[in-house]
C-alpha cells in the first residue's frame, strides 16, 4: 500500500493512531510506543508482493525486513572493525541493491528487483555508513537504527532524515503538553497535505496537465511546462506535509522539504528551498567530500575547478538515481551547468557590478530562476528527448470473432524468441511468434519492427456462447497482460451448419476409411 496516497490509507492509519494519541493526552508515551506503532503501519504497508518474474512472487515485508538486516549488519561490522578497506566494501554492498534495482531489468527480461522505499532507504543507510566512517556515530542501538532506517511516514518519498538528527527526537520524552503542541502543528500540516495533493495538485492533473499533454506546437509544450511544475510542486509537497505532520504526532521532526522554492532570486538559492533534505544530502555526503578530497590532494591547478566538476558529479549522479533515462541524465547535467553558470556570472559580476539588485531586479531574478527550472522539470519529463520504447510491451489492437491482432515487444529477447498460445476455453488453438513485420513498431522504436502477431479465431467461437479467451507465453504458459478475456460473438449460423456439414463429411471419410482398411473390401462411394 503507497503511504499517503488514497483515503483508504488515510483510514488505516487513523485506526492505528488512535491508541498512541491516547498514550500521548494521558502523558506516557515513549520511544516504544512510536516503535510498536511504526511496526503496525509497516505491515500495513508492505502486505503486498513483488513480482520478481511473472511466475516467482515474494512478499515485500519479506524484502524489506532482508534489505534492513543486511544494512544493519554492514554498519554494526563497520562499527566493530573500523577500516577504510572495510568502509568501501560497505559502501559498495549498500549501495548494491539499488543499483541491481536500476541495472537488472536491463539486462535480464521479464525481471525486476525492488521494493517500495528502496532509494530513500538506501539514502539513510549511506547516512549511517558516512557518519560512522566520520567517527560522528559511536554506537547503534538496534531499535534506534530500525525505527530510523524503516519510519513508516517517510519510507517511500522521504524526506531524507538523519540518523543523528532522528536519535534526538527518538530519545526525548514529550510532556502532555508538548504532545498537544505537536498535535497542532500535526493537524495544520495534513490539512496543508491534504489541499495541496488532493485538491490543487489533482485539479491542475485534470484540468490543465493532461489536457496539454498530447497536444503539440510550441504554445502546448510551454504551457505543459508550466502544469507540469505547479503538478509536481503541489503533489510531492502535498506529500512531504503529510509526512512532516504524521512524524510530529509520533515526536519525530521531520525535516521540511520545501521552503517556498518559486520565490528563489537563483538557481543556487532554489536547491536550499526545493527538495532540501535530498539537496542537503547531495551536498554535504558528495559535493563536500569531493571539495575535500581535491583540495587536500591538489588534485586541481584552478581554484574553480573542482567545485565545477563537484556539482556535474553531484547532479549527475542525482539525475541517475532519478533513472537510467536519457531525460533522467540531462535533467541532471542541465542543472549542474546552471549552478557553474551562476556560480562563473556571480564571480563576473562582483567586479563589474552589472547586475544590480532592488524590488524590480528581484522580481526579475525570481522570474528567470523560475523559468530555468521549469524548463530542467521540462526535461525531466520526458517531452524534449525523443521517446525511447519500454523494456518490454504488449499491446492486443484489435479482437473479434475472426482474429487477434497486436503486438510483443522485449528489448531483450529476439522476435524468433516471442511464441505465443491461443487458448480457448482451456483448448489449445494456435501457437505463433511475434515476428510480423509492422512499419508503425519500427518508427516507434520498436526494433527492427518484426513483433507483430495475428492470431486466428476458430470458427466455433461464432456460436452465440460466451468463450473463455486467452494469450499465453509459449514458453512460460502464463496468461499475458489483460487475459483470460470473455467473449461472446453473434451467432453466425450458415458457417455453423457448412463448418458441420465439412466435420461430418471429414467424420464419414475416416469411417469408410478405417473400415476399409479392416476388411479389404472397398466401400461404396
Amino acid at each position: 500500500m503507497v503511504p499517503f496516497a488514497d483515503f483508504t490509507y488515510f483510514g488505516l492509519l487513523t485506526y492505528v493512531l488512535v491508541p498512541f494519541l491516547i498514550a500521548g493526552l494521558w502523558g506516557c508515551l515513549n520511544k516504544w510506543w512510536v516503535l510498536g506503532t511504526a511496526a503496525v503501519m509497516l505491515l500495513i504497508q508492505a502486505s503486498g508482493v513483488v513480482s520478481i518474474r511473472p511466475d516467482f512472487q515474494v512478499s515485500e515485508l519479506l524484502l524489506l525486513t532482508s534489505y534492513s538486516v543486511f544494512q544493519a549488519l554492514l554498519a554494526w561490522g563497520l562499527l566493530r572493525w573500523k577500516s577504510e578497506r572495510l568502509f568501501y566494501l560497505t559502501l559498495a554492498l549498500s549501495l548494491l541493491p539499488l543499483v541491481a534495482s536500476k541495472l537488472v531489468p536491463i539486462f535480464f527480461s521479464h525481471t525486476v528487483f525492488g521494493f517500495m522505499g528502496i532509494s530513500y532507504l538506501t539514502f539513510r543507510s549511506l547516512d549511517v555508513l558516512l557518519s560512522v566512517r566520520d567517527g560522528v556515530i559511536k554506537q547503534l542501538s538496534p531499535a534506534q537504527y530500525f525505527s530510523f532506517l524503516l519510519f513508516f511516514p517517510t519510507l517511500s518519498s522521504g524526506p531524507v532524515d538523519r540518523y543523528r538528527r532522528f536519535g534526538q527526537d527518538w530519545d526525548k520524552r514529550r510532556s502532555r503538553e508538548e504532545f498537544l503542541d505537536d498535535f497542532d502543528v500535526a493537524i495544520s500540516r495534513v490539512a496543508r497535505g491534504f489541499l495541496y495533493k488532493f485538491i490543487i495538485a489533482a485539479l491542475i492533473k485534470t484540468y490543465w496537465m493532461d489536457a496539454v499533454s498530447t497536444g503539440r506546437g510550441a504554445f502546448t509544450l510551454w504551457s505543459y511546462m508550466y502544469a507540469y511544475t505547479f503538478y509536481l510542486f503541489f503533489d510531492f509537497a502535498g506529500y512531504s506535509s503529510f509526512a512532516v505532520g504524521v512524524g510530529r504526532v509520533l515526536g519525530i521532526r521531520v525535516p521540511e522539504n520545501f521552503d517556498k522554492p518559486f520565490l528563489s532570486k537563483n538557481i543556487r538559492d532554489f536547491w536550499s528551498r526545493w527538495h532540501i533534505s535530498l539537496s542537503f544530502w547531495f551536498r554535504d555526503h558528495i559535493y563536500m567530500r569531493f571539495l575535500l578530497a581535491a583540495s587536500k590532494g591538489k588534485w586541481f591547478q584552478g581554484k574553480n575547478t573542482a567545485s565545477t566538476l563537484g556539482s556535474f558529479i553531484t547532479f549527475g549522479l542525482m539525475g541517475v538515481w532519478h533513472g537510467l533515462s536519457l531525460h533522467y541524465i540531462l535533467y541532471g547535467l542541465y542543472h549542474a551547468a546552471l549552478l557553474s553558470a551562476y556560480d562563473w556570472f556571480s564571480r563576473w559580476n562582483k567586479t563589474r557590478q552589472i547586475w544590480g539588485s532592488g524590488r524590480w531586479q528581484w522580481a526579475v531574478d525570481v522570474a528567470l530562476t523560475f523559468h530555468a527550472f521549469s524548463f530542467g522539470l521540462l526535461l525531466f519529463s520526458g517531452r524534449m528527448t525523443p521517446p525511447s520504447p519500454p523494456k518490454e510491451d504488449f499491446q492486443v489492437e484489435k479482437i473479434d470473432s475472426r482474429e487477434i491482432v497486436g503486438f510483443l515487444w522485449n528489448r531483450n529477447a529476439q522476435s524468433a524468441e516471442h511464441t505465443l498460445d491461443l487458448v480457448i476455453d482451456d483448448a489449445y488453438i494456435e501457437r505463433t511468434n511475434a515476428s510480423l513485420y509492422r512499419e508503425d513498431l519500427r518508427d516507434r522504436g520498436y526494433g527492427s519492427g518484426r513483433h507483430g502477431f495475428r492470431l486466428t479465431m476458430p470458427w466455433w467461437i461464432r456460436d452465440g456462447r460466451p468463450h473463455t479467451v486467452e494469450i499465453r507465453d509459449g514458453k512460460t504458459a502464463l496468461p499475458l497482460k489483460g487475459f483470460p478475456q470473455n467473449v461472446e460473438f453473434e451467432r453466425d449460423e450458415e458457417e455453423i451448419q457448412r463448418e458441420e456439414a465439412k466435420l461430418r463429411k471429414l467424420q464419414e471419410g475416416e469411417a469408410l476409411k478405417q473400415q476399409e482398411s479392416q476388411t479389404g473390401v472397398p466401400s461404396p462411394r
